[in-house]
């Protein structure tokens, strides 16, 4: 069985976990503190271990299919003796039963280990209420979405992402014209001056992210950037406790090439927006290469909420450290139609009352 790592307070012998509010590690029982650094311990062994390769045991107390064997792990909590069954991503996790929280130091190990972090600062409560307004003044969401019950299905979720460094040389030679009028007495007259125009230049991009979980939506995780990575931290496993966490399951080489279309759309945009002045312009050859340097293995904080509504489900996230919030919101028909039927009869009338004042006054 992988080895698993429990953060318990040397106080009262609770589970103590991240606190994004002092951005240290605390006791909710006793309201100890701790410094993070006193915790590297836990850590230092990491770099020099293999990752996990121990067959993990399914058990025999739950009876498994095939279908369900698949891909499935469990370990018992060290506290209490429960088991907890995720599958063969899970990095961090909190026991069920007595709410321990637990970190699998084998899915870390050797080059499993992210680079950086950031951490959490954005607490559940900020999160619940950063949501709740966003749902404030949405007259055709559904009543289930405004219940507090389903608020609370809020799970901080560390996303496994790939963060690209790239040295990027570009140009481009455009067709670009401007057009000059003018008129006397007898003619109107136009002028149009055709210009070639060419531009180079070299951008440095730093931290371009890509996800690197396959659960997590792709178009999801871009929606909640940016982050600030001036405030990336090395690695500490204590910074996953209280929180999930996932090994990455997309390495960096799947979302190499995403990453790169998105560096050179960029530049290219940022190439065309110095072909100014002219009223026309058209591209008439680009050249943009891509230099990546490297890659680092970072995790980022995401609150997380599921929700099903009329059985479809939906998916919200907020990030952990700027609290943008996204998500689609689901429509009630019923009121979007007796919206609708209400606006369009006073559309008609308004319509109807102004033809009538045209008529009489025309």
């Amino acid at each position: 069985m992988a080895g698993l790592q429990e953060y318990k307070c040397p106080c009262c012998g609770g589970a103590i976990e991240f606190n994004s509010d002092v951005q240290k590690m605390k006791c909710p029982y006793c309201d100890s503190e701790f410094e993070l650094e006193a915790l590297l311990k836990f850590d230092n062994e990491l770099a020099a271990e293999k990752s996990d390769s121990v067959e993990w045991d399914l058990g025999e107390t739950v009876e498994w299919n095939d279908s369900e064997k698949a891909g499935m792990r469990l370990f018992v909590c060290q506290s209490c003796g429960g088991e907890i069954i995720g599958d063969e991503n899970m990095a961090a996790a909190q026991c069920p039963y007595c709410g321990n929280n637990v970190v699998i130091m084998g899915q870390f190990a050797g080059g499993l280990k992210p680079d950086a972090i950031i951490p959490f600062k954005i607490n559940k409560q900020a999160a619940i209420d950063g949501m709740s307004k966003h749902l404030m003044g949405k007259k055709l969401l559904p009543k289930v979405f405004k219940d507090e019950n389903h608020i609370e299905e809020v799970i901080g979720v560390y996303v496994p992402f790939w963060l690209f460094d790239s040295d990027v040389s570009y140009f481009g030679h455009y067709k670009a014209t401007k057009v000059r009028h003018w008129s006397d007495s007898r003619y109107r007259y136009t002028e149009t001056t055709t210009y070639s125009v060419s531009r180079d230049g070299f951008q440095q991009f730093r931290n371009v992210p890509a996800d690197g979980s396959k659960k997590m939506a792709d178009d999801l995780m871009n929606s909640i950037e940016p982050f600030n990575y001036n405030e990336v931290v090395p690695f500490q496993t204590a910074y996953l406790a209280g929180y999930v966490a996932d090994k990455y399951d997309v390495t960096k080489e799947e979302v190499k090439d995403i990453v790169t279309e998105r560096m050179k759309f960029t530049a290219d945009m940022m190439l065309r927006r110095t072909v100014i002045g002219y009223n026309s312009v058209v591209t008439l050859n680009k050249s943009i290469q891509c230099n990546h340097n490297k890659a680092k293995y970072a995790l980022l904080p995401v609150w997380i909420l599921n929700t099903k509504w009329n059985d479809k489900n939906f998916t919200f996230a907020m990030n952990g450290q700027t609290g943008k919030f996204v998500g689609n919101l689901p429509l009630d028909k019923k009121l979007y139609w007796k919206f609708f039927g209400m606006w369009t009869g006073i559309v008609s009338v308004g319509t109807f009352l102004l033809s009538l004042l045209i008529y009489y006054f025309s």
